[in-house]
Protein backbone atom coordinates (compact mmCIF):
# COMPACT_ATOMS: atom_id res chain seq x y z
CA UNK A 1 0.00 0.00 0.00
CA UNK A 2 1.57 3.48 -0.87
CA UNK A 3 2.31 5.86 1.66
CA UNK A 4 -0.04 9.14 1.49
CA UNK A 5 1.33 11.89 1.31
CA UNK A 6 1.53 14.48 4.33
CA UNK A 7 -1.17 17.00 4.93
CA UNK A 8 -2.60 20.11 6.38
CA UNK A 9 -5.37 19.29 8.99
CA UNK A 10 -7.18 22.19 11.35
CA UNK A 11 -8.79 21.54 14.70
CA UNK A 12 -11.88 22.92 14.30
CA UNK A 13 -13.85 21.22 17.52
CA UNK A 14 -12.23 19.81 20.82
CA UNK A 15 -14.23 18.12 23.72
CA UNK A 16 -13.56 16.31 26.63
CA UNK A 17 -14.73 13.00 26.98
CA UNK A 18 -12.97 11.57 30.63
CA UNK A 19 -10.85 13.03 33.01
CA UNK A 20 -8.01 12.19 30.80
CA UNK A 21 -9.02 11.66 27.12
CA UNK A 22 -10.44 14.13 24.51
CA UNK A 23 -12.48 14.26 21.54
CA UNK A 24 -10.67 16.17 18.42
CA UNK A 25 -12.15 17.18 15.04
CA UNK A 26 -10.04 17.83 12.06
CA UNK A 27 -11.03 19.23 9.25
CA UNK A 28 -8.78 18.73 5.94
CA UNK A 29 -9.33 22.26 3.80
CA UNK A 30 -7.45 20.75 0.85
CA UNK A 31 -9.48 17.71 0.13
CA UNK A 32 -13.15 18.25 -0.04
CA UNK A 33 -13.88 14.92 1.04
CA UNK A 34 -12.02 13.10 3.59
CA UNK A 35 -12.23 8.91 1.99
CA UNK A 36 -11.41 6.49 4.55
CA UNK A 37 -12.15 2.71 5.00
CA UNK A 38 -13.38 2.23 8.93
CA UNK A 39 -10.96 0.76 11.00
CA UNK A 40 -7.78 3.03 9.45
CA UNK A 41 -5.71 5.12 11.35
CA UNK A 42 -3.99 8.50 10.77
CA UNK A 43 -0.16 9.10 11.46
CA UNK A 44 0.61 12.76 13.25
CA UNK A 45 3.99 14.77 12.95
CA UNK A 46 4.20 16.30 16.24
CA UNK A 47 7.01 18.96 16.63
CA UNK A 48 8.35 16.92 19.76
CA UNK A 49 11.70 15.56 18.25
CA UNK A 50 14.03 16.53 15.89
CA UNK A 51 14.24 12.73 14.26
CA UNK A 52 10.67 11.79 12.38
CA UNK A 53 10.82 8.33 14.00
CA UNK A 54 10.24 10.19 17.20
CA UNK A 55 8.03 13.02 16.21
CA UNK A 56 5.15 10.34 14.64
CA UNK A 57 1.75 8.90 16.66
CA UNK A 58 -0.65 7.17 15.01
CA UNK A 59 -4.22 7.21 15.66
CA UNK A 60 -7.39 5.05 14.82
CA UNK A 61 -10.04 7.10 12.66
CA UNK A 62 -13.01 7.03 15.77
CA UNK A 63 -15.40 8.73 12.89
CA UNK A 64 -16.85 7.05 9.84
CA UNK A 65 -16.63 7.90 6.59
CA UNK A 66 -19.55 10.40 6.12
CA UNK A 67 -18.98 12.60 2.61
CA UNK A 68 -17.20 15.36 4.31
CA UNK A 69 -13.31 16.35 4.84
CA UNK A 70 -13.81 16.28 8.83
CA UNK A 71 -12.51 13.22 10.74
CA UNK A 72 -12.45 12.66 14.80
CA UNK A 73 -10.10 11.42 16.72
CA UNK A 74 -9.87 10.45 20.60
CA UNK A 75 -7.23 10.10 22.50
CA UNK A 76 -5.95 9.38 25.99
CA UNK A 77 -3.26 11.83 27.92
CA UNK A 78 -0.33 8.98 29.17
CA UNK A 79 1.24 9.83 32.11
CA UNK A 80 4.57 10.82 31.06
CA UNK A 81 4.17 10.57 26.78
CA UNK A 82 5.34 13.18 25.34
CA UNK A 83 3.08 13.05 22.28
CA UNK A 84 -0.22 13.36 23.96
CA UNK A 85 1.24 15.60 26.44
CA UNK A 86 1.94 17.83 23.63
CA UNK A 87 -1.47 17.75 22.27
CA UNK A 88 -3.03 18.06 25.01
CA UNK A 89 -1.17 21.35 26.06
CA UNK A 90 -1.28 22.79 22.40
CA UNK A 91 -3.69 21.83 20.38
CA UNK A 92 -6.20 24.38 20.38
CA UNK A 93 -9.61 25.21 18.01
CA UNK A 94 -7.82 26.27 14.63
CA UNK A 95 -4.64 24.77 15.53
CA UNK A 96 -2.83 23.61 12.34
CA UNK A 97 -1.13 20.17 12.38
CA UNK A 98 0.31 17.55 9.93
CA UNK A 99 -0.85 14.41 9.28
CA UNK A 100 -0.71 11.28 6.70
CA UNK A 101 -3.37 8.89 5.92
CA UNK A 102 -5.72 7.25 6.31
CA UNK A 103 -4.31 4.21 5.91
CA UNK A 104 -3.88 0.42 7.48
CA UNK A 105 -5.48 -2.89 7.10
CA UNK A 106 -6.96 -3.31 10.67
CA UNK A 107 -11.05 -3.18 8.90
CA UNK A 108 -14.00 -5.10 8.31
CA UNK A 109 -13.87 -8.57 6.70
CA UNK A 110 -16.00 -9.39 3.61
CA UNK A 111 -18.53 -10.72 3.81
CA UNK A 112 -19.48 -10.56 7.58
CA UNK A 113 -20.33 -13.98 7.23
CA UNK A 114 -19.20 -15.51 10.49
CA UNK A 115 -19.80 -13.86 14.25
CA UNK A 116 -17.76 -10.92 15.07
CA UNK A 117 -16.30 -10.39 17.97
CA UNK A 118 -14.69 -6.65 18.54
CA UNK A 119 -12.70 -6.77 21.92
CA UNK A 120 -11.39 -3.51 23.38
CA UNK A 121 -10.27 -1.50 25.76
CA UNK A 122 -9.60 2.17 26.43
CA UNK A 123 -9.27 4.04 23.48
CA UNK A 124 -9.09 0.90 21.51
CA UNK A 125 -13.20 1.21 21.02
CA UNK A 126 -12.39 3.80 18.22
CA UNK A 127 -12.11 1.92 15.09
CA UNK A 128 -15.03 -0.16 15.81
CA UNK A 129 -17.09 2.82 16.87
CA UNK A 130 -16.36 3.88 13.16
CA UNK A 131 -17.15 0.09 11.82
CA UNK A 132 -20.74 0.08 13.47
CA UNK A 133 -21.73 3.24 12.40
CA UNK A 134 -20.48 2.23 8.88
CA UNK A 135 -22.74 -0.78 9.07
CA UNK A 136 -25.72 0.82 10.33
CA UNK A 137 -26.01 3.35 7.90
CA UNK A 138 -25.13 0.83 4.78
CA UNK A 139 -27.20 -2.02 5.90
CA UNK A 140 -24.08 -4.18 5.24
CA UNK A 141 -26.08 -7.81 6.14
CA UNK A 142 -23.84 -9.39 8.81
CA UNK A 143 -24.15 -11.84 11.89
CA UNK A 144 -23.93 -11.72 15.58
CA UNK A 145 -21.79 -8.82 16.51
CA UNK A 146 -20.39 -8.74 19.87
CA UNK A 147 -18.13 -5.31 20.83
CA UNK A 148 -16.92 -6.14 23.91
CA UNK A 149 -14.84 -3.32 25.87
CA UNK A 150 -12.96 -3.37 29.04
CA UNK A 151 -12.27 -0.65 31.44
CA UNK A 152 -11.80 0.40 35.14
CA UNK A 153 -15.07 2.31 35.76
CA UNK A 154 -18.08 3.66 34.17
CA UNK A 155 -16.78 7.33 33.51
CA UNK A 156 -13.96 5.50 31.34
CA UNK A 157 -16.77 3.99 28.93
CA UNK A 158 -16.22 5.65 25.76
CA UNK A 159 -19.68 6.58 24.09
CA UNK A 160 -21.12 4.57 26.26
CA UNK A 161 -24.91 6.44 25.68
CA UNK A 162 -23.97 6.10 21.68
CA UNK A 163 -22.99 2.75 21.86
CA UNK A 164 -25.97 1.36 23.81
CA UNK A 165 -28.02 2.96 21.60
CA UNK A 166 -26.78 1.23 18.24
CA UNK A 167 -27.46 -1.69 19.85
CA UNK A 168 -31.18 -0.72 19.98
CA UNK A 169 -31.07 0.20 16.05
CA UNK A 170 -28.61 -3.10 14.60
CA UNK A 171 -29.98 -6.26 14.46
CA UNK A 172 -27.94 -9.32 16.38
CA UNK A 173 -25.48 -6.48 17.72
CA UNK A 174 -24.60 -7.14 21.15
CA UNK A 175 -22.76 -4.48 23.13
CA UNK A 176 -20.96 -5.82 25.89
CA UNK A 177 -19.09 -3.09 28.46
CA UNK A 178 -17.17 -4.71 31.59
CA UNK A 179 -15.51 -2.83 34.04
CA UNK A 180 -12.67 -3.98 36.41
CA UNK A 181 -12.51 -1.89 38.96
CA UNK A 182 -16.48 -0.72 39.65
CA UNK A 183 -19.46 -2.42 41.06
CA UNK A 184 -22.32 -1.59 38.57
CA UNK A 185 -25.56 -2.73 36.80
CA UNK A 186 -23.85 -4.08 33.82
CA UNK A 187 -20.68 -6.78 33.73
CA UNK A 188 -17.37 -7.03 35.88
CA UNK A 189 -14.02 -8.37 35.17
CA UNK A 190 -12.12 -8.45 32.47
CA UNK A 191 -13.18 -8.84 28.76
CA UNK A 192 -11.47 -12.60 28.47
CA UNK A 193 -14.24 -14.32 30.11
CA UNK A 194 -16.66 -12.59 27.96
CA UNK A 195 -15.68 -13.90 24.94
CA UNK A 196 -14.39 -17.51 26.46
CA UNK A 197 -18.24 -18.15 27.58
CA UNK A 198 -19.53 -16.84 24.32
CA UNK A 199 -17.41 -19.05 22.00
CA UNK A 200 -18.08 -22.56 23.70
CA UNK A 201 -19.92 -23.81 21.14
CA UNK A 202 -16.80 -22.84 18.95
CA UNK A 203 -18.81 -21.12 16.31
CA UNK A 204 -17.47 -19.82 12.84
CA UNK A 205 -16.18 -16.05 14.44
CA UNK A 206 -13.97 -13.46 13.22
CA UNK A 207 -11.87 -11.40 16.20
CA UNK A 208 -10.41 -8.09 16.13
CA UNK A 209 -8.23 -6.90 18.78
CA UNK A 210 -7.58 -3.37 19.60
CA UNK A 211 -6.13 -1.58 22.69
CA UNK A 212 -3.45 -2.55 25.04
CA UNK A 213 -0.60 -5.11 23.85
CA UNK A 214 -1.24 -7.14 27.61
CA UNK A 215 -4.77 -7.24 26.69
CA UNK A 216 -4.17 -8.44 23.21
CA UNK A 217 -1.56 -11.44 23.84
CA UNK A 218 -3.78 -12.53 26.22
CA UNK A 219 -7.08 -12.47 23.98
CA UNK A 220 -5.00 -14.37 21.16
CA UNK A 221 -3.74 -17.32 22.99
CA UNK A 222 -6.74 -17.99 24.80
CA UNK A 223 -8.63 -17.82 21.49
CA UNK A 224 -6.34 -19.91 19.12
CA UNK A 225 -5.82 -22.28 22.70
CA UNK A 226 -10.13 -22.77 22.33
CA UNK A 227 -9.38 -24.09 19.08
CA UNK A 228 -10.10 -21.17 16.37
CA UNK A 229 -6.77 -20.20 13.62
CA UNK A 230 -4.82 -17.29 14.31
CA UNK A 231 -5.80 -16.36 10.08
CA UNK A 232 -9.11 -15.08 12.34
CA UNK A 233 -7.57 -13.46 14.96
CA UNK A 234 -6.94 -9.36 13.49
CA UNK A 235 -4.67 -7.11 16.17
CA UNK A 236 -4.33 -3.33 16.19
CA UNK A 237 -2.09 -2.56 19.02
CA UNK A 238 -1.94 0.65 21.40
CA UNK A 239 1.38 1.28 23.65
Amino acid sequence: MALQPWRKGIVIRIENETSNTKRFWIQVPELETFDFTPGQFVTLDLPIHEKLNKRVRSYSIASWPDGSNVFELVIVQMEGGAGSTYIFEEWKENSEIVFRGAQGVFVLPKPLDKDLFLICTGTGVAPFRSMLHYINEHNIPHQNIYLIFGTRTKSSLLYFDELKDLAEKIPDFHYLPTLSREEWEGKKGYVHQIYEELIQKKQPATFMLCGWKDMIDEAKRKIVDLGYDRKSVHLELYG
